[in-house]
């Protein structure tokens, strides 16, 4: 690989990091043993700061560039973590819109709806008339569905992501 400068991050194809390279999975790192990427990471990541820190965890996570969104104002944070991979949508959350049901006023002729409107009468409750007479009352069609969550992730193909532990110390 190119020279990298310590704290870089990249993709890999590999199921191992590299020599002097490490995952990006959340692991605990001995500051003794890593001092020039604590110098660069600290505990941005996680860790106590006096023995350890914690390399970044991309697992299942999608990385952003750190600062404030031009168009939303949305301020990113280094380290800072957020999303969810399955949504729940709410009614408030749907776009407005109606449900026209037509009907018959008349006594229905049959007792199966299929190709057909609902009528006017208990027994046979459909009518097979091409030209419906009336709409439903808006009070007869109510809401339906549940509020279980959905996928929320775009299609995806999972790499390695791998951190630099040793190469060059990126000047300022």
């Amino acid at each position: 690989m190119s020279d990298q400068y310590v704290g870089e991050i990249r993709m890999f194809a590999g199921n191992y990091p590299p020599k002097g390279w490490a995952f990006c999975d959340g692991a605990i790192l001995p500051i003794t043993d890593n001092e020039s990427l604590y110098s660069i990471i600290g505990v941005t990541y996680g860790g106590d700061g006096r023995t350890n820190f914690k390399l970044p965890d991309l697992r299942g996570r999608l990385p952003l560039h750190k600062g404030t969104n031009s168009k939303s104002g949305t301020e990113y944070a280094m380290g800072q973590t957020g999303g969810t991979e399955t949504v729940a949508l709410t009614l408030a959350q749907l776009p407005a819109h109606t449900h026209i049901v037509n009907a018959e006023s008349t006594a229905g002729i049959i007792g199966d709806p299929k190709n057909a409107f609902w009528a006017a009468s208990a027994s046979k409750q459909y009518s097979a008339d091409k030209n419906p007479t009336g709409l439903m009352n808006t009070a007869s069609v109510s809401s339906t569905g549940g509020s279980s969550p959905h996928n929320n992730l775009m299609p995806y193909l999972p790499v390695s992501f791998i951190i630099a532990l040793q190469g060059l110390y990126p000047s300022q």
